[in-house]
């Protein structure tokens, strides 16, 4: 299957989710719709990988929905006092290049954010990239990223 199909049944299938997601809770924060859609990307990445022809299209579509189901549950429960703990901490390891860890008492979440290389990138930006495992209910997710710094000083993730 081409790449257009491709794209369009992991659009569509990102749509279906968030519609869905949207209706079961009125609207939904922040976390959940960056879960949602994360989810439903890495989920139609994951799909579009098996089947062929109208297959490739089918599992594409089931991997986007479900990794958008799967997603929007992780963002429900990472509340907004963990996503700014969170963020802050990328922050502040990324402009310190230290390994820097945050908790939150009251959910029990935690994470540990660890810058692994720094580089100039092709505008000769100095970029870093970074780990930040997270664990809630006692399972970890580790995410990857990398951050730039702007001509301002300060640092933009960028991926």
């Amino acid at each position: 299957m081409n790449r257009t199909k491709t794209t369009r049944a992991m659009a569509l299938a990102t749509v279906m989710a968030l519609s869905v997601g949207a209706c079961q809770t009125g609207s939904m924060s922040t976390s959940e719709t960056v879960g949602t859609l994360g989810g439903a990307v890495a989920g139609g990445l994951l799909g579009s990988r098996f089947g062929g022809g109208a297959g490739k299209v089918a599992t594409t579509a089931v991997g986007t929905l479900l990794g958008a189901y799967a997603g929007n549950l992780l963002g429900r429960r990472f509340g907004d006092a963990d996503q700014t703990r969170a963020s802050d901490a990328e922050e502040r390891a990324v402009s310190s290049n230290q390994a820097i860890t945050w908790n939150n008492p009251q959910s029990g979440y935690s994470g540990n954010v660890q810058p692994t290389r720094t580089y100039q990138d092709s505008n000769g930006q100095t970029c870093r990239d970074y780990t930040h495992t997270v664990t809630i209910d006692g399972k970890r997710e580790v995410a990857r990223g990398t951050a730039c710094r702007q001509g301002d000083g300060n640092w933009k993730l960028v991926s």
